[in-house]
């Protein structure tokens, strides 16, 4: 893929502008800085809960508010691209279990409580990470001490645990900050999955099985089928090949800007698809067999899905001008009358029920941080989840605010080195993690909302925060927005 060089146009990257506003104020709450507390001498700190390990990290000087985190996305087996090895551990907070304490060590400064957990089963556990946030907060509360203010906060699948612990429980949860979250909720984000590899198997990859895996090694082979024609078509510098990948990224709103890939040259861009599709695509297959194992079916089909719809004209004019003129018209009437797949209903309603599905009810302040180039979960879940934020106020059901913050990365950046923020899965600096927190304690414990002047200051320079930045809307226009 390095060594891919195409003298072809490069459609031209649409920034929206604008932002996520809302207008609840919750009422000042106590101001206590140092809360008593059992130490780890006279509690368990590390431990199991009903098959979910935990830690617990206090501070010298506690100021009462616990934040309470949900890590992302866990497979049960090795899972592509990476294929690192299953994990189990707790994460009191993000790379604390790696030994990246430096982000810990700043909230512990700062007088916040920490607390993490695994889920007592890894894959799309959202319904376990639920219960483990659930039965830490009890634990903490009953055995460390009672908090003034909770703070439920998590990344990626994580965050899509944190919306669903703060909706459920306004009682106790006083904020929450879900970061790079599957804000749209399980069935849209496979659905794009689905999508994915329906793509690829039409216009790259007939043999592909795209449903109905028997085995995880099973869906890993379909995976690794996939991937070697991807590659392969790029690296042969086959431009009908490439504009097929264009057509595929389109439909799914892929992005051609990575961690890795700026996307500022032909080459990156290709490269940097690929690699979009490629996550996607672990989330086609392999993914796609451990969520239909535990719905009991297919969660998610395409029956009804219009292909020809989700490009608009610039996408068809960079596609053209790789495969030739009409190439893109070619290449959807092959996606719009290829054969469907059916999702099973009874799994459909399971994975819906408790697979993770934000109403946009939103019961305390809220804020959301995403950056602008997501591979795996797509910046357009925000989208998503403000449109049903904004039905759920009009209809009266909401009782706090949501703020949403985008990270833009740098126009070039190596590819040794990788975006510095704005471009990836959760590729945040910790400085813009530290500032979500912050905010999002002065307006529950002072009733400031956090206005573009102060997240502009919290933020610094160095965090890709653009206030102007908008995503589009969600890339499938059939995507219920409403329960």
């Amino acid at each position: 893929m390095r060594r891919l060089h195409l003298a072809v146009m490069s459609s031209a990257v649409i920034l929206l502008a604008g932002c996520a506003t809302a207008t609840a104020m919750p009422e000042a709450r106590d101001q206590s800085t140092a809360i008593p507390f059992a130490g780890c001498d006279q509690v368990a700190c590390t431990g199991e809960i009903n098959g979910a390990a935990y830690e617990i990290v206090m501070p010298e000087t506690w100021n009462g508010t616990l934040l309470l985190y949900s890590h992302g996305y866990r497979p049960a087996e090795p899972f592509p691209p990476n294929f690192n090895a299953v994990d189990t551990s707790a994460v009191p907070v993000p790379g604390w279990e790696s030994g990246a304490t430096g982000l810990g060590e700043a909230f512990l400064e700062r007088g916040y409580a920490l607390a993490g957990s695994s889920y007592r089963s890894n894959g799309w556990a959202v319904e376990d990470g639920v219960i483990a946030g659930e039965e830490l907060y009890a634990f903490f509360a009953e055995q460390v001490g009672q908090p003034k203010r909770v703070y439920v906060w998590g990344d990626s699948l994580g965050g899509l645990v944190t919306q669903t612990l703060a909706e459920r429980h306004p009682e106790w949860v006083d904020g929450a900050a879900p970061l790079c979250g599957v804000m749209a909720g399980l069935e849209p984000n496979i659905g794009l999955a689905l999508d994915t590899a329906y793509g690829v198997q039409q216009l790259l990859f007939p043999e592909m099985q795209i449903a109905g895996f028997e085995s995880y090694e099973d869906a890993l082979t379909n995976w690794e089928g996939a991937a070697s024609r991807l590659i392969e078509s790029a690296r042969d510098q086959d431009t009908d090949a490439i504009a097929r990948i264009f057509t595929i990224a389109a439909m799914v709103d892929a992005p051609g800007q990575t961690g890795t890939y700026d996307g500022s040259s032909i080459v990156s861009r290709v490269s940097g698809t690929i690699e979009s599709l490629l996550t996607a695509l672990a989330y086609g297959t392999v993914g796609q067999q451990e969520i239909d194992t535990r719905f009991g079916g297919n969660v998610v089909g395409n029956v009804d899905s219009d292909y020809a719809s989700r490009l608009d004209d610039a996408e068809r004019e960079a596609i053209d001008a790789i495969g030739g003129d009409g190439a893109a018209d070619r290449f959807v009437a092959i996606l719009d009358n290829g054969p469907r797949i059916e999702a099973d209903p009874a799994a459909q309603a399971a994975a819906i029920e408790r697979g993770g599905n934000p109403s946009g009810a939103v019961q305390v302040p809220t804020i959301t941080m995403h950056t602008k180039a997501d591979p795996l979960v797509i910046v357009q879940n925000q989208t998503f989840f403000k449109d049903r934020y904004q039905v759920q106020v009009s209809e009266g059901n909401v009782r706090g605010g949501l703020v949403q913050l985008y990270t833009v990365p740098p126009a070039e950046y190596s590819q040794e080195e990788g975006a510095p923020y704005g471009a990836g899965h959760c590729n945040f600096t910790s400085e813009s993690r530290i500032a979500v927190i912050e905010l999002l304690d002065n307006w529950v414990r002072n009733g400031v909302y956090p206005g573009v002047a102060a997240i502009e200051s919290a933020m610094g320079t160095q965090s890709g925060y653009d206030a102007n930045y908008v995503p589009g809307p969600w890339p499938n226009p059939l995507a219920v927005v409403t329960e």
